[in-house]
């Protein structure tokens, strides 16, 4: 067997001024940005790209069988979906964050903003465009952390999109040999029987260096003709989620994290009109809804002290 030898040098600098201090330990330590970061992601991707490479069709842990031209136009949306979640949550030059006046939650937790106008943006729905996320500490081990948030049947416990009920999977792909690397596809409780059960696209990954939970509604039509292995390019969504990394150093060394890093962050269409004025109110809807979905997670999590 062949054998190959890759040597890997990264060099980052950064200003610990402008880093939070929620973050500092994970910096200095090398984990943000170093080897073991970076080995642990390209193994989850190698691991994806083995099961789509194979020839089986269908898993015995899948509730729905998927053709494979399904299982590609759907893992399609997804990767789309998660990226466009972390372009909403990292600051660049192209994209500046601006804290504005009194965007801060009841918790305490600072709330950055970012509007931008969608004008025939393909896969993304017209108008006005509010991204708002933070970064909050918890006295949660990461992966009880993201085993809570990817849980279908404890999503009652913070999302407002689950109509206060359980939600039901009715697809999903494996993307690794660990069950926290997917795609599915979720139901939501119908509130009457006169209306429709909505669905959520969602995608979870995880590895030694830390994990996402991503999602986004989307529509019945559309999904249909995806896992039927039909184009996803014009599919519309707006992707909201979580980010989990560990508060100091856990990748390759005994010991374990105390805690966890959470950023929670939405994308809400808050204007159909693209010429239209980002208000005041469209600003205090989403601060709420991010306060209030955080403390709903350290509610059902039982660490909603004054210290979390």
């Amino acid at each position: 067997m062949a054998t190959a030898k890759v040597t890997w040098v990264e060099h980052t600098e950064y200003d610990e001024a402008s880093v939070h201090q929620f973050y500092r330990p994970l910096l200095r330590s090398g984990l943000a940005f170093g080897a073991s970061r970076w080995l642990a992601t390209l193994q989850r991707k190698c691991e994806c790209l083995a099961i789509l490479m194979s020839s089986a069709t269908v898993s015995p842990n899948e509730p729905t069988a998927i053709s494979q031209e399904g299982k590609r136009s759907m893992l399609k949306l997804a990767r789309r979906m998660t990226e466009n979640f972390c372009a909403g949550v990292s600051a660049s030059s192209a994209r500046e964050w601006s804290k504005l006046d009194g965007a801060t939650g009841s918790i305490g937790e600072d709330v950055r903003v970012m509007a931008r106008k969608s004008v025939s943006e393909p896969g993304e729905p017209p108008g006005v465009v509010l991204s708002a996320a933070t970064s909050v500490w918890v006295p949660i081990a990461p992966e009880k952390l993201f085993d809570f948030l990817r849980d279908e049947q404890l999503r009652a416990e913070w999302d407002i999109l689950s109509n206060g009920g359980p939600m039901q999977e009715m697809a999903r792909i494996a993307k690794g040999h660990q069950n926290g690397n997917s795609v599915s596809l979720l139901r939501a409780s119908a509130m009457s029987a006169n209306q429709s059960s909505m669905l959520i696209l969602q995608e979870t990954c995880t590895d030694a260096s830390g994990s996402i939970v991503v999602y986004a509604p989307v529509d019945i039509p559309a999904m249909q003709l995806v896992m039927n292995g039909g184009d996803s390019t014009y599919v519309a969504l707006l992707p909201s989620g979580f980010a989990i990394l560990p508060d100091g150093p856990s990748i390759g060394s005994e010991h374990k994290t105390g805690g966890s890093l959470l950023t929670v962050a939405f994308q809400i269409l808050v204007n159909s009109q693209p010429t239209a004025k980002l208000t005041v109110e469209s600003v205090e809807t989403v601060n709420n809804l991010i306060s209030c979905t955080i403390k709903k997670i350290k509610t059902a999590l039982q660490c909603a002290t004054p210290e979390c």
